[in-house]
């Protein structure tokens, strides 16, 4: 079985939460309340990504994970980066390697700077490539909450498009999203069915903590 048939996911029957968990799990609920006779609309949303999940639900439950079992396939985009007369190649086994320096399975390839950061990179001790590292380290660091909270906004965003765009303080609620401004938001929202309310608020900001 594949990872996609236990990607996080929920259902909504019309406005009303059906099932969380599994995609599997969810497709299935999904086809056993269309065959108990529900003339709802079912809407399946990924859970990491707001995004809506299209799913086809014919035959039986064996022909429903076999479907899920081997997903559309997805390209990813790769870049390719092209040797430059000027750019100087940083590679591990350049440096000096001290007596018991384990190797980190670090890859060589192109770096293109300016005269001036080279200049400063050969002003700092351990070598361009430990600089290199560090800084790289440091940017993840501080740069992760704020990538992981745009995720999450830009996920309750494809949500609140998909099946909310009708419903009132819409477009109010849109800019107290992207604000980051958890109370306005609930404010705006507060007439909203109370799993999809529940639901966007989730995706945007997390579970409220209760000790707060």
């Amino acid at each position: 079985m594949t990872d996609y048939l236990w990607k996080p996911s929920t259902a909504f029957e019309d406005h009303k939460l059906l099932l969380s968990g599994p995609l599997i799990e969810v497709a299935l609920a999904v086809k056993t309340a269309v065959e108990k006779g529900s003339l709802r609309a079912f809407t399946v949303f990924d859970d990491v990504t707001g995004r809506r999940i299209d799913l086809d639900l014919r035959g039986s439950k064996a022909d429903i994970v076999e479907r899920l079992s081997h997903p559309p396939r997805q390209f990813v985009g790769r870049y390719a980066s092209r040797p430059s007369k000027s750019s100087e190649p940083i590679d591990e086994a350049s440096e000096p390697r001290g007596r018991g320096r384990p190797r980190l399975g670090v890859v060589a390839r192109e770096v293109t700077l300016l005269p001036e950061q080279w200049e400063w990179l050969a002003t700092q001790p351990g070598g361009a490539s430990a600089i290199l590292r560090r800084l790289v380290e440091e940017a993840r660091r501080s740069g992760g909450s704020r990538q992981q909270k745009r995720a999450a906004h830009e996920a309750a965003y494809q949500f609140m498009l998909e099946i909310a765009g009708d419903l009132p303080g819409y477009e109010e609620g849109l800019r107290a999203l992207f604000a980051d401004d958890r109370a306005k938001l609930e404010q705006c929202i507060a007439a909203w069915p109370e799993d999809i309310r529940a639901y966007a608020i989730r995706m945007a900001f997390g579970p409220r903590d209760q000790s707060t």
